[in-house]
């Protein structure tokens, strides 16, 4: 079942799809947050993974970018309204080829992905060892077979792999430049609030590697505070207060926070690399 805001959205959303793509979308998966019944109303994306029939032509993709915009109109107008820098309900998502469904995660090509304003065709980091294992297990079908007669592989031996390249990829370049003068940014955006957001990630990855399952953000802030010395209390508090929309406690001066994150990302991918 759905909550019935993602109900809405994702029938909105399909029903600017068939208009443009009659047919051609066979399969619609909702994952992520929802999946892990983690979904916040006004807070959370809507991630899916859709499968798509037949080859696609240019002008396919060219609608399929259009798709984005057109289909993730409300939830655009309703930051618009808000004041929102960001969008939430907004369904970002990967479109895979229903040819391609069988083989091992690690070779599939995406036909296409959305993620917040950006289109690609070509590539979608979606299709993932984490996301697989969630759309196998958890994901909410919405249209065509279930999961788990989809045939997927999602190679759950590459798992603790491809959770360690992520930190040690993105989440430690993401680190070293929290920790530097100029830390990362993001339109309308001040550097705190960009490094408030991306703390749970991490803590959530290194759950993937204790224990070989996937958690929500949410659930990753309480295994943190389990996981983790006393002195990132505050910060995982205050990180988990912000995702829920409630007030948290002071952690200093919020010019200071991109670097308190990130000396927290560096322990803890130096913790998952002792347990991977």
């Amino acid at each position: 079942m759905l909550p019935d805001d993602v109900a809405r959205a994702v029938s909105r959303y399909l029903a600017v799809a068939d208009r443009l793509l009659p047919g051609r979308i066979s399969g619609f998966y909702v994952v992520g947050s929802v999946a892990l019944r983690a979904w916040r109303a006004g807070r959370s994306d809507i991630d899916f993974v859709a499968v798509a029939d037949g080859d696609l032509s240019a002008r396919d993709l060219r609608r399929l970018a259009l798709l984005h915009k057109a289909g993730n109109l409300p939830a655009a107008w309703q930051a618009l309204i808000r004041g929102r820098p960001h969008i939430p309900g907004t369904l970002n998502g990967v479109f895979v080829a229903a040819g391609d469904l069988g083989e091992p995660v690690t070779r599939i090509r995406p036909v296409a992905s959305h993620s917040g304003p950006t289109f690609k065709r070509g590539s979608g980091f979606e299709v993932n060892p984490v996301v697989w294992k969630v759309l196998l297990e958890k994901g909410v079908t919405v249209r065509g077979p279930a999961p788990g007669e989809l045939g997927l592989d999602p190679e759950p031996g590459r798992l603790r792999e491809w959770n360690l390249q992520q930190l040690h990829g993105h989440f430690a370049a993401f680190a070293g430049k929290a920790m530097s003068a100029k830390p990362p940014r993001k339109p309308l955006l001040p550097a705190y609030r960009v490094a408030m957001a991306a703390v749970l990630t991490p803590p959530r990855l290194h759950h993937t590697i204790a224990t070989g399952e996937v958690i929500s953000k949410e659930a990753a802030a309480e295994y943190a505070l389990d996981t983790f010395e006393a002195r990132w209390h505050p910060l995982i508090r205050l990180a988990l207060a912000r995702r829920l929309g409630q007030p948290g406690p002071e952690v200093g001066d919020a010019r200071g926070l991109p670097r308190l994150v990130g000396e927290f990302m560096a322990e803890v991918i130096a913790d998952a690399d002792r347990k991977g």
